[in-house]
Order: C-alpha cells, then sequence, then structure tokens
C-alpha cells in the first residue's frame, strides 16, 4: 500500500469551479462507499492551489477511476490549471485518527 499528494494551481476564476467539481467527487463516494480508499482535498490559503492527498490505498486511482465524478473531474483539468498537477509518492511516518 502506498501513499500520495496531488497538488496543481488552478487559473484565477476557476478555483470555485474546480471546488465544485471535487465536492461532486466526494458526494458519490459518499453515495458509493468503495471499501480501500481514504482520500483528502484541501483548497491552500492561496485560494487557488489544491492539494489531494490518498492515504495508505492499494490502487486508489483503480477505485477512484470507476467514479464517474472523478472522471468528470479530471476531463479537463490541464485547462483549469496555471500549474499542472505534480504527484509526489509519500511515505507514512506515523498518523493520528486516521481510521
Amino acid at each position: 500500500m502506498g501513499s500520495s499528494m496531488v497538488r496543481y494551481k488552478v487559473l484565477p476564476g476557476r478555483a470555485d469551479e474546480n471546488e465544485t467539481l471535487v465536492r461532486a467527487v466526494y458526494a458519490e463516494l459518499k453515495r458509493a462507499q468503495p471499501d480501500g480508499l481514504h482520500y483528502a482535498t484541501f483548497r491552500l490559503r492561496d485560494g487557488v492551489s489544491f492539494m489531494h492527498v490518498v492515504f495508505e490505498t492499494d490502487q486508489p486511482g483503480a477505485i477512484l477511476g470507476e467514479v464517474p465524478a472523478f472522471k468528470a473531474f479530471v476531463t479537463d483539468i490541464e485547462s483549469r490549471c496555471e500549474e499542472p498537477p505534480v504527484v509526489s509518492e509519500l511515505t507514512l511516518v506515523g498518523s493520528y485518527g486516521m481510521g
């Protein structure tokens, strides 16, 4: 199992649209409740940067890739971005209350 973080910066004026698309993903995940996925998204203080974190999950792309709202979210993400998504693999050192 692994953890990863994706960080990107959207164009000015597209942050609320991006947040709406992200919230749709979480609404669908809440309905579907897929096993084996621990996922969080943050909007950073600058208001236009976002960070998605997947915690200790086997094949997160396989799980998220089956979610129609996630497919809609990633379809044109490049056109919304000032800085494209960058994926970083993470190694968990410790956690509290994460599951």
